[in-house]
């Protein structure tokens, strides 16, 4: 029994220390993976962080972009990986993804609501989301692709406020390659730059930060505003 807790300790541990590392440096875990799965199989688990991040709400931490940019890197410096089927596993995982977090809540999302265990998404809540999402749900559903964090939950709103299904896949599948484009060319072109070579957590980092701007933006600007109407 103790060898067990002690096994199952030791694999949560490991699970936990890859996951610090993905985020600290994808660079470093993406070239463990190519000499370990090889060029071709190292796709399976790149396929699995972009499904995961945008299909299930549990995983909004994932690196998604520092991910695709460091990908794009290994794309251009013959590792074995191709651009072209780089953009084609990313985008269908960004695309998948998006859709199974929209049908988890579309199926679930009213019971969920109902059981009071999102305080935030009361039946009122949901009604305006509903409105909101039927008249700027597609352009949300792009820009939050660019948002770490709101792309995770931004399908998961569309589909609790049921969103047409069709209008959702159309913006779906555009947000999803435009956003792996850009970040897998990105790196394609750019990435091997000595510069960014020689500074790349650094510029993981700052692609994290980017990524955050807009939503920090939008924070502040409610702060400020908040607290005015509190001073009149």
């Amino acid at each position: 029994m103790l060898l067990l807790d002690t096994m199952k300790g030791s694999g949560t541990m490991n699970v936990l220390a890859g996951l610090i590392e993905l985020l600290h440096d994808p660079r470093a875990m993406i070239a463990g993976w190519i000499v370990a799965l090889g060029p071709f199989m190292v796709y399976a688990p790149l396929f699995a962080i972009v499904f995961l991040e945008t299909g299930l709400v549990f995983f909004p931490f994932l690196p998604g972009d520092s991910l695709l940019f460091a990908t794009g890197v290994f794309s251009n410096d013959g590792t074995g990986l191709h651009v072209g089927a780089t953009i084609a596993v990313f985008s269908a995982a960004a695309i998948l993804g998006n859709t199974s977090n929209y049908c988890i809540a579309r199926v679930f999302g009213a019971r969920i609501i109902d059981s009071g265990r999102i305080k935030s998404l009361t039946p009122e809540r949901l009604k305006k989301l509903d409105e909101f999402f039927e008249r700027w749900g597609g352009i949300t559903i792009i820009i939050t692709r660019f948002m770490p964090f709101f792309r995770t939950f931004a399908p998961f709103i569309a589909g609790t406020g049921h969103m047409n299904f069709l209008k959702f896949t159309f913006y779906n599948a555009v947000g999803g390659i435009l956003w792996v484009c850009t970040f897998v060319l990105a790196g394609y072109f750019f990435g091997t730059i000595p510069f960014l070579q020689h500074h790349f957590k650094l510029i993981a980092l700052v692609i994290v930060l980017i990524s955050l701007l807009p939503a920090s933006i939008a924070l502040v600007r409610k702060f400020v505003v908040q607290r005015r109407k509190k001073n009149q």
